[in-house]
């Protein structure tokens, strides 16, 4: 399939090297600045201190964004040193002028929040932030983000098109979903 403006959609697979081709890596994540958070917004609220409790949740999800990004300058710079001169500005690193994306579960280009039980499996997550997925897969606490690094030159961030029921059905098949949980999780994307 192409997209409406007739460029090839992408998949976070084509940012991966072949098996036996040049080697290659993938990175997986998960973040947290919410731990015990939760506990003191509720405090501020039942003070009446709705400013306090916005400021927090704020400062919390921004610190939770900058450790995920400050891993992944790490591993461009140092773990796998593909950027390692690597000296952006803000306005560079703003501008996503580095080489690699990290994205995330429940984002444009991976729709299906269900990715994130492989991510925490992988990691064994809950037992290393004390961060655990709710039934619908959002991570508690909220002001936390998890997702993957590529390093491949031509990653870049896309969102997923709209879906075909062949796709999902090939999907279900692969994740080991049934097609109506298939459905249900890509709702949003389905053609």
């Amino acid at each position: 399939r192409k997209s409406a403006a007739g460029r090839p959609n992408l998949c976070l697979v084509d940012f991966v090297a072949p098996k036996g081709g040049v080697a290659d890596w993938a990175g997986a994540f998960v973040v947290t600045a919410g731990l015990g958070a939760a506990d003191l917004v509720k405090k501020y609220e039942e003070a009446g201190d709705d400013y306090r409790a916005i400021l927090l949740k704020s400062v919390a999800d921004r610190l939770a964004e900058a450790g995920a990004e400050w891993l992944h300058l790490k591993v461009r710079r140092e773990w796998w040193g593909y950027a390692a001169g690597e000296a952006l500005d803000n306005e560079g690193l703003i501008a996503e002028q580095y080489r690699g994306i990290r994205p995330a579960p429940g984002y444009p280009a991976c729709p299906d929040h269900v990715a994130k039980k492989a991510l925490f499996a992988l990691l064994d997550a809950e037992a290393a932030t004390g961060c655990a997925l709710t039934t619908s897969c959002a991570i508690d606490p909220a002001a936390s983000v998890a997702g993957w690094y590529f390093g491949h030159p031509e990653a870049r961030y896309f969102g997923v098109g709209r879906i075909g029921p062949d796709q999902v059905a090939d999907y279900a098949a692969r994740a080991g979903l049934t097609l109506d949980e298939a459905n249900d999780w890509l709702a949003a994307n389905l053609d």
